[in-house]
């Protein structure tokens, strides 16, 4: 091996070990908020209980604090389970951001439990599909349009991912008409090799597309 290909392997060793040490940090910032979100319900319920016991008498009052009292527990109830621990984590830590930020979130995953793709690569590529889409989504002027749709599950006997994003004017792309991410620093698109590296290296199929404000990307992956 000459010493350009070692030199250029270490480089590219220390910018995964640099873009997967960013990845944990994020990703552990997520987990603290979900963590946070709990904390401060469970201290609120003693609160709520000696509300409902001063309101004890008047069923009017009682029942529209019921109500409101269950649309909070519904918004910090985002729990999605997928059969597969590791998806649940990255997927729950993603939506919780992304409920904070006021992104409608849809999100409907089922993980089989036999896979060929390794969790950690699984995850990658949802972690990774997400920060893009919320990227995009968090760049809408209007609110109300921000929104992210979310399917795992099995098509065609393939694992089949997509993610569905609204989006602000049209992507950019490069001189191969690939997609190009929007981001600065020194993990500019990254993300994006990162899945496509992954989806190839498990002889998988990727589709992004655009059209009409909305942002589309597709995965298939053998199921063995």
């Amino acid at each position: 091996m000459s010493l350009f290909d070692r030199l250029f392997g270490r480089m590219i060793d220390r910018r995964i070990a640099e873009y997967q040490s960013d990845l944990i940090e994020k990703h552990c910032e997520e987990v603290q908020h979900i963590y946070k979100t709990m904390r401060g319900w469970r201290h609120d319920y003693h609160n709520h209980i000696q509300t409902l016991l001063a309101l004890c008498g008047d069923e009017e009052k009682t029942r529209e604090y019921l109500w409101n009292l269950n649309a909070d527990l519904t918004t910090v109830d985002t729990v999605i389970k997928t059969g597969n621990v590791m998806v649940d984590a990255i997927l729950n830590s993603k939506i919780s951001v992304m409920n904070s930020k006021g992104i409608e979130v849809n999100a409907k995953a089922i993980v089989p439990e036999k896979l060929s793709v390794s969790e950690i690569d699984l995850c990658t590529i949802i972690g990774n599909l997400l920060d893009n889409a919320m990227e995009a989504v968090m760049r809408e002027e209007q609110d109300s349009n921000r929104f992210v749709r979310i399917f795992v599950g099995i098509l065609k006997e393939q694992l089949y991912i997509s993610v569905y994003n609204s989006m602000n004017g049209k992507p950019q792309k490069g001189k191969k008409n690939q997609y190009l991410s929007t981001k600065g620093g020194d993990n500019h698109g990254f993300g994006l090799s990162r899945i496509d590296y992954i989806v190839e290296k498990n002889n998988g199929f990727i589709n992004r597309q655009h059209e009409d404000g909305v942002f589309a990307t597709e995965i298939l992956l053998p199921m063995n």
